[in-house]
Parts: C-alpha cells; structure tokens; sequence
C-alpha cells in the first residue's frame, strides 16, 4: 500500500507515520509550505521541516516540501478576509483542510497514491458500502468538526492512523519509538499566522474604522471599538469595558455598531435556533426522503461537547437546527457540524445565517 503522509512536525502525524510503519506500507511524506505571502507569518516553516526531516531520516524515508503559499492565500486567505470583512466569523482550518490538504494537495501529489495519511484525530466506518467520517477515540482531542467540510471523494483517499488512540497513548507511543519530537509541544492558535496577532493581521489588510460599543438592552453607549470585524458574536475578551462581563451579542455592520449584553447569566448570549446554509453533507444525506424533523447532535464550535437537537430539512441547501439545550455566541459564517445521535457519524456541515425562509 503506498500511502502519502502529510506531517507537520507535531508528534501527532510523526506517530501516525510510526504506526503505518509497523504495517509495512510504502510512505512518503510530505510537508505543506503554506506560510503568508511575502514572509507574513511562516508558521515557523523552517523549525517544522527539520523536525519533518529528522523522521524521515528515523525512518529512512523519502520526505519533500511541497509549497501551496499561493493556492492557501487564494483559497483560504481571501476568504478568511471577506468573511470578516463582511462581519461573519470565518472557519480557515475547516476550508484548509477541504481545498489546500485535500484539495490541491491531492490533485497535484496525492492521487498519486493509494491513500493519503494524516495525524488527524478522527476515525471512519464503513456502512452499506459507503464510508464515513466518524469520531476518534479521544473525544477532547476529535478533529472531526475541522473536517466536516470535506468531500465524500477525499473521504475515500484518506486514513487517520491515530484516531483509535487517547493523546497520552501518541505521547507515549512517541516516546517508546525515540521518535525526535516526542516531547515536542502541540501548537497553538491560527496556523498562517505564525508568530504574528490575529488583531494585528486583520488591521494590516482591513484597516480600523471606529465605531460605537451599546449595551443592547438599554441603547447606552459604553465605549468604542476600532472596526466590528475585530470581534465575533459570543466574545468576551478583548472589548476593554467596565463592570462587564460584556458579550457581544449583534453586530449592525453598516452603520459599524457592536451591540454586548452584560452580565454571566444574560440569556441575549444564547439561542437555540440555528439556521444553516449550504449544507454539506460528506457522505451523502442520510435523510434523502425525510419529511419530518430527525433526531441528531451537533458542534457549533471545537469543543468536545455535543448537543442534542431536532434537524429539519427547508431546502436542499437550508436546513434548521432547533437545539434542546440553550447554545452560547451562535455566530453567523461558523459552521454547525452535524453528527448521529450516537456521537460517531459526522454527516457534515452548514454555514450559520441570520435567517432563512422557514
């Protein structure tokens, strides 16, 4: 079996590549060079490649660098910046892993393969012929919710060597194998950004634009922020008010208002109605003929918590998640991930919108 193995220099796709090993398939892998333009944030590319390259050699491998800086910037990059420049909030992992990993990746190197390989946390099951994204065994590390966009296609080229495992057995896998980066920290925060704030690179391309901060319930301004595409519904952090807590529960994008609810408990935080758009369903829709609302549990942020809801099909493309518990910062152009009432399936996913024609 000759597999490609996307590794990142984590210990995550270094076990993943340990375990394929034992098996004895025929590797090669590969690392993704797709740090910003212009030297803006390499994700600390070079660190990465000699880790990537000390594995290879552990294993006497072959090991390229294959660069997609411009594909990412174009498909994942401008689209990160349209989202919030139109005030929604953006999911750049969700749409990398669709267009840039197994996307152009696979078009130019992967197909090339029997199947390719990462160090993702998921697993798949296969029922009646048809296989699907399911959950991995450690529910806080699961990875699904950044793969729910993906298509039933690239689905069946992939393979997740470690998603049967809990992250202390990778730890300690990594450890028995003297594998170079087995002590090595997992990163942090938003990959193409490197080393650089997330504020600070959206000021770079969007600018500031200065707005009032209301308190929605009693119209009193409270302060001033510096462009409603630095915050997203749900936010706590970062708004530099007093007396809060404060969460920001609307934005008015043309007139550049950001509207907050004081208060742990305020109930303008939550929702429990959630209508998506452009739902992607991986594998196919498990409900093709459904006239009734079905049963299901869902994500509508990483978090290793599900919640139980009723789906209900409007369109084709629409469909309405009625959750039966309150959910916190619902926020339009994040993605509800969508899964089996026995929290294994990922079905799929769909953008959240302000509304749809019920």
């Amino acid at each position: 079996m000759a597999i490609a193995v996307l590794i990142s220099g984590g210990v995550d796709s270094a076990v993943a590549v340990h375990r394929l090993v034992e098996q004895g398939c025929d590797l090669h892998l590969f690392y993704i060079r797709i740090g910003m333009k212009d030297g803006e944030g390499d994700c600390s590319a070079d660190e990465d490649i000699e880790m990537c390259t000390l594995v290879a050699r552990h294993y006497g491998l072959p090991f390229d660098v294959v660069s997609l800086q411009d594909e990412y910037w174009d498909n994942v990059m401008d689209y990160a910046l349209r989202t919030v420049k139109a005030g929604l909030t953006p999911n750049p992992d969700m749409m990398c892993n669709r267009m840039i990993k197994f996307g152009c990746f696979e078009q130019r190197w992967g197909r090339e393969f029997d199947l390719t390989a990462t160090g993702h946390y998921a697993t798949t099951d296969v029922i009646d012929g048809v296989k699907y994204l399911a959950t991995a065994a450690d529910p806080v590390k699961d990875q699904t919710d950044f793969l729910a966009q993906i298509t039933g296609k690239q689905l069946n080229h992939l393979v997740f060597p470690i998603g049967d495992l809990p992250k202390d057995e990778v730890r300690r896998l990594a450890a028995q194998a003297c594998l170079p980066n087995a002590t090595r920290k997992d990163s942090q925060g938003i990959c193409f950004l490197g080393q650089i704030n997330y504020n600070d690179f959206i000021r770079s391309h969007l600018g500031e634009r200065p707005g009032p901060i209301i308190d929605i319930a009693t119209g009193r301004k409270l302060g001033e922020h510096r462009g409603y595409w630095f915050h997203t519904i749900g936010q706590r952090k970062g708004l530099g008010l007093s007396g809060g807590p404060w969460y920001v529960v609307r934005k008015n994008v043309d007139e550049n208002v950001i509207y907050v609810s004081g208060g742990f408990g305020t109930e303008r935080q939550y929702g429990r109605v959630l209508h998506l758009d452009g739902m992607h369903f991986i594998s196919g829709n498990p409900w093709p003929d459904a006239e009734h609302p079905v049963r299901i549990t869902f994500k509508n942020r990483h978090t290793p918590v599900f919640m139980q809801a009723t789906f209900t099909r409007i369109t084709d493309r629409e469909w309405v998640i009625e959750s039966d518990q309150d959910v916190q910062g619902i926020a339009p152009g994040q993605y509800a991930v969508v899964y089996d009432e026995n929290k294994h399936l990922c079905y799929g996913s769909g953008m959240i919108v302000e509304n749809i024609g019920v």
